[in-house]
């Protein structure tokens, strides 16, 4: 059934086509399908979908000619093909790719060469949600999905410095900016969650999230919990940012600060006296904060590392780690602001920071480091992937007493 509609669709396709033109028309030809046989075009992508979570992946990819015409999931961070579903043809993928989309949402796509959106299938009276990254592969289309797990994480599963706690939470912490960093599958969006989620539950308050795309959905419980998708509910994450000023908040969320209009407008509203929360791609502490200052015009920057020295709260970079019973495990880097720290980014010395991160466990601040050698005692990971994943491989063997 699912071969036979596709075919419909491609049928009609003149195969001197190619590139832009091609998927161009493959997405005016499907608005010519009936309701029914989108449906059953959906729900061959959707059924692989909803395996995710009877596999225990966390993602899953198609399409374009790298996945070789099969479906391939992400389990416990191993990549690996899945022949149950069949295989299919890069066209083929086409076809059910963009009929995963709207026609606006197609367009975009046409335009950008790139789509990140939300999925959700309804399953047993609950709704599954994914967030999807759709692209083009040598001009053919390509799909990511990550599976966003209905449960959140519990808070005190972070296991947090009572001192990081308070920074977290706008009970004993009014305002100020907190990154939450990592490369990409981290599980910085996770952790994020988790700190809302505290949040939401134990004062009264106004939490709006910008993000793209929106992700986990969080039920108000004594927050007012507002979710604004970039592209659907809001033209950026900047505009966002602006327009929550004007909407009463308390905690304003920003899903990335992924370029210098987002970080200077993210560090002003914090300067506002909100508290903002955010994520960044990068690996430390230290690498954060530089970053953050290297991404800004020249000319902006000597403002922007004083801004920041004034209104950044915490930093935590997060890696996950193989445990030895083969599933992962979170390791963290915690930098609480402390006056040296304050000091040393106003005065451009970050690469003192690391040392004082070392030195102030008795605060909660802890290196990345310090935190894999606690796993390795606790017999959580191997010695050997403590050094692998260690951003400071030299301190980690010294750690490690490795020669």
């Amino acid at each position: 059934m699912t071969k036979e509609i596709i075919q419909k669709v491609l049928s009609e396709i003149p195969e001197s086509l190619t590139g832009i033109d091609r998927q161009q028309m493959i997405g005016e030809k499907m608005c010519n399908l009936t309701l029914e046989e989108r449906s059953a075009l959906r729900k061959t992508i959707e059924n692989a979908m909803t395996k995710m979570k009877e596999n225990d992946a966390s993602d899953i990819d198609l399409g374009g000619y790298g996945c070789k015409g099969l479906i391939w999931y992400r389990v416990h961070g191993a990549k690996k093909p899945d022949e149950s579903f069949g295989k299919f043809t890069p066209l083929e993928t086409d076809v059910l790719c963009q009929n995963l989309l709207t026609q606006s949402q197609m367009e975009f796509l046409y335009e950008n060469r790139n789509l990140d959106f939300s999925y959700q299938i309804e399953m047993d009276g609950k709704m599954l949600r994914y967030r999807a990254d759709m692209y083009f592969d040598l001009d053919h289309l390509a799909l990511n999905c990550r599976y966003i797990p209905h449960m959140i994480r519990p808070f005190k599963d972070l296991q947090l410095h009572p001192n990081v706690v308070k920074a977290l939470s706008l009970q004993t912490d009014k305002q100020g900016l907190t990154l939450i960093t990592g490369i990409t599958g981290s599980g910085k969006s996770s952790t994020l969650d988790s700190i809302i989620d505290a949040n939401n539950k134990t004062i009264d308050a106004h939490i709006i999230i910008i993000a793209s795309p929106i992700e986990t959905v969080h039920t108000s419980h004594r927050c007012i919990v507002r979710h604004r998708e970039v592209g659907r509910d809001t033209r950026s994450f900047k505009l966002g940012a602006i327009q929550a000023l004007r909407q009463d908040p308390d905690i304003i969320v920003i899903g990335e600060m992924r370029d210098p209009d987002t970080i200077i407008t993210a560090l002003e509203i914090t300067d506002s006296g909100h508290k903002v929360f955010s994520t960044l791609h990068t690996a430390s502490a230290v690498e954060s904060i530089d970053r953050i200052i290297a991404e800004c015009p020249p000319e902006e920057q000597e403002r922007v590392r004083m801004r920041l020295a004034d209104t950044l709260k915490c930093v935590m970079s997060q890696k996950l780690v193989p445990t030895v019973d083969g599933k992962r495990v979170m390791a963290k880097e915690v930098m609480l602001m402390t006056p040296s720290i304050k000091a040393a980014i106003k005065n451009n010395n970050t690469s003192e920071i690391y040392q004082m991160i070392n030195e102030g466990s008795d605060k909660g601040l802890v290196t990345l480091e310090q935190d894999l050698l606690r796993l390795v005692n606790e017999r959580r990971i191997t010695p050997h992937d403590a050094e692998d994943f260690a951003n400071n491989k030299k301190r980690m063997r010294e750690l490690l007493g490795i020669e």
